[in-house]
């Protein structure tokens, strides 16, 4: 078969090809051993003293930050000792471009422990954080902000150990950018929620709990109801008919927003009022602060007032303002009180004005009927009909 093949084993010297192995490994195998000795004394010294010194220091504090040090110096003299062992050995074996690998490589992986150190001591902070806190929005921010700094020390690892190698990486950013151009392109309503987002995030114009309310201002149309989740494409409001509406953030971004919670849960009504003018103002100014005082949950200091706000055409406005101790309860309030307020301006004489109109008929003279128009003239008096007495 060999010789089929072209490939004559009888043509080999044994004995020469023995001997240039022997000529070649002799002077290098103490070398090597003496690399590897030292590579695993280095490391099991130094393996020793973070021991002891985990044992004697580290356990006895409350914090985790010494206990994720102590283990990124274990990850990183484990990675770096064996990396150093075989990039030595590749040199004494005479193998270079293996080693720059291997060099390369250990650069790339000295990253990893690196970026989960980086992410435990997030961790940590952020538990402090979201201890001292009862907002759920920073469980939002707080894990992406972490996975965003993780990502991007993974990422610079990677790129030294390119550049190591001398691989050009402007193509590849290049390729990147483009791609990301048109990911971004094709995905730029996912993107500008999660923008949106993180917009969210920063500024807290609410939180989970708030009540709000969502206007757009043109239209005054809004969503009403608690906040029960901020996400990162969407917040969820829960309504007063107990039904859950998600609104992109994008859409929350764009459209006025009123927290009826975030200053407290106090907060005052202004409730309209119309009453004729016919009708004893002052009266009915005193029915309307009776009547406030009167129902559940408006507060007695600040003492609800009532203002003439204008004129109609046959009204004056007045308004109702009133502080009350539950921002949630201002729309049950409301109506209780238009509702007993209808049954004291009844009880009380004030009149509520409705829309007049008053109609004058003229005769065929030109003269109003009833008033100076001809007798016997067949002119309608009283009756409706059409100017001209056609």
């Amino acid at each position: 078969m060999m010789e089929q093949l072209g490939f004559d084993p009888g043509s080999i010297d044994f004995g020469e090809l023995w001997g240039r192995i022997v000529a070649f490994t002799a002077p290098r195998w103490l070398p090597s051993l003496i690399v590897l000795l030292i590579a695993a004394a280095v490391y099991g010294v130094a393996h020793w003293i973070l021991g002891r010194a985990q044992r004697n220091w580290v356990t006895r504090t409350e914090t985790r930050i010494d206990d994720l040090a102590v283990r990124l110096l274990r990850q990183i003299l484990l990675l770096s000792s064996g990396a150093w062992a075989a990039w030595r050995l590749l040199g004494i074996w005479e193998l270079p471009t293996v080693a720059q690998w291997v060099y390369a490589i250990w650069i790339g992986v000295l990253f990893f422990p690196l970026s989960r150190f980086v992410g435990d001591l997030l961790t940590a902070i952020e538990a402090e954080i979201l201890s001292r806190t009862e907002t759920q929005l920073d469980k939002t921010a707080l894990p992406l902000f972490n996975k965003a700094v993780r990502f991007v020390i993974v990422a610079l690892g990677v790129v030294l150990a390119l550049a190591e190698l001398g691989i050009n990486i402007a193509p590849l950013l290049a390729g990147a950018g483009v791609m990301g151009l048109a990911l971004s392109l094709a995905a730029k309503d996912t993107l500008s929620n999660l923008i949106a987002g993180v917009l969210l995030i920063v500024d807290r114009p609410f939180q989970v709990g708030d009540r709000i309310e969502l206007w757009t201002a043109p239209n005054e149309t809004g969503s009403w109801g608690d906040v029960i989740e901020i996400g990162l494409r969407a917040t969820k409001i829960r309504n007063p008919d107990n039904l859950v509406v998600v609104v992109p953030n994008n859409q929350i971004m764009q459209r006025d927003i009123i927290n009826y919670t975030m200053s407290g849960q106090d907060i005052r009504l202004r409730i309209p009022f119309s009453v004729a003018y016919e009708s004893d103002i002052d009266r009915a100014k005193e029915l309307l602060v009776e009547v406030a005082n009167a129902v559940d949950g408006v507060k007695r200091d600040p003492a609800p007032i009532v203002i003439a706000r204008g004129f109609g055409p046959s009204e004056v406005n007045l308004q109702l303002r009133v502080w009350i101790l539950e921002a949630r309860a201002r729309r049950r309030i409301a109506d209780e009180i238009s509702e007993r307020a209808l049954r004291a301006f009844e009880e009380g004489g004030v009149e509520i004005p409705y829309p007049r109109r008053e109609l004058y008929i003229r005769s065929g003279d030109g003269s109003p009927a009833g008033n100076g128009a001809a007798p016997g003239d067949g002119s309608p008096s009283g009756s409706g009909g059409a100017p001209g007495g056609d």
